[in-house]
């Protein structure tokens, strides 16, 4: 029998990896900042990586891939919406992806508290999408 906390961290991490490119993509477009930009498209990509990693580990563990909680998802949506609405500004769209990946991480560390019986992959492929949305966060400052 597989190891049901290594296959909940791992929906979770695949969850957030997903809702962190649909945010993304959202944003996309209204950005006018070519350095912005970029770290946002490189981000994109990172996340990607990790939910491709992610995707190859469910199967190893006999489980499907997460999506994002559709109510979250569509809080996330409306948020960004009314925000960019009233102000579509680079630091708006900053401070947007900065508050996610503060959810994100504050999210991932709950579940490795939660699913603490979960397997050293589980617990790696956590630790490095909390390093991505670290590093995006810290990286978004300049912009804010």
């Amino acid at each position: 029998m597989e190891n049901q906390d290594t296959v909940y961290l791992l929906k979770e991490c695949d969850s957030g990896s997903k809702m962190a490119v649909s945010v993304i993509d959202q944003v996309m477009d209204k950005v006018s900042n070519s350095d912005l930009k970029e770290l946002l498209k490189e981000s994109r990509t990172h996340h990607e990586k990790l939910g491709n990693d992610l995707h190859g580990l469910l199967i190893q563990h006999h489980s499907t891939e997460k999506d994002p909680n559709p109510v979250a998802k569509s809080m996330a949506s409306i948020k960004t919406s009314v925000k960019m609405g009233l102000d579509g500004s680079d630091r708006t769209i900053a401070d947007l992806i900065t508050d996610g990946c503060n959810m994100g991480v504050k999210s991932l560390h709950k579940y490795l508290h939660q699913y603490k019986a979960a397997d050293h992959s589980a617990k790696d492929v956590c630790h490095r999408l909390i390093d991505i949305e670290e590093k995006l966060s810290t990286k978004l400052q300049d912009y804010l």
